[in-house]
């Protein structure tokens, strides 16, 4: 003889089956943004049906179907490049990608050499320096001017010093006097604490 489940008992693990469906959630993969492409586009990236095509001899060959200029560089072993794309149709050209890029990394490294960080360099003195120190100094500072920097000529003045330091003033009148063709006064000397200090910049 069958057993019969009670009303009440089957309500229940009906209300927990519901509840059940209601907290499982349905997990989506998270979308990634797209990678952005460094450079022009090429070959098969360019989907538009016509492009205004430069030859690889730098001949003008006019409106062409892209499906037909794609075969053209395929047929010269080079690659359809899109040089202007905001024109209407974009200009594209037969070339070598690889050359190109070579090319363009090689013009930014050139770039960023040219793009030299100009530093202050400390050039120190003190206001009863010797003749061959003082040489020495100012060669140093030729150097710094040369790599385009700037200088800052600094002198400290010890105990008693203090009592002179229009020596130090005139040492420093003479450091820019004998930098006149070559630097500029930036920042004329003045005392700070028991320091006096000067900067120059190249010309």
């Amino acid at each position: 003889m069958t057993r019969l489940c009670p009303l009440s008992n089957w309500d229940t693990k009906l209300q927990r089956s519901e509840q059940r469906e209601e907290n499982t959630t349905i997990r989506r993969p998270f979308k990634t943004d797209a990678p952005v492409k460094d450079g022009p586009r090429s070959n098969r990236e360019i989907r538009i049906p016509k492009v205004q095509l430069i030859g690889a001899n730098g001949e003008n060959l006019g409106v062409v179907p892209t499906d037909q200029a794609l075969r053209m560089a395929e047929e010269a072993g080079l690659d359809l490049v899109e040089i202007s794309p905001n024109v209407e149709p974009p200009v594209c050209k037969i070339l070598d990608l690889g050359k190109l890029k070579y090319a363009n990394q090689k013009k930014a490294a050139e770039a960023r050499k040219k793009q030299k960080v100009v530093e202050v360099k400390e050039i120190k003195m003190r206001p009863n320096i010797d003749t061959h120190d003082y040489e020495v100094k100012m060669k140093a500072m030729g150097r710094f001017f040369d790599e385009g920097d700037k200088v800052k000529v600094t002198l400290k003045f010890r105990g008693r010093e203090m009592a002179h330091q229009e020596l130090g003033m005139k040492l420093l009148q003479q450091v820019k006097a004998d930098t006149l063709e070559i630097a500029k006064v930036e920042a004329e000397p003045k005392l700070e604490g028991r320091q006096m200090m000067m900067v120059l910049a190249p010309k």
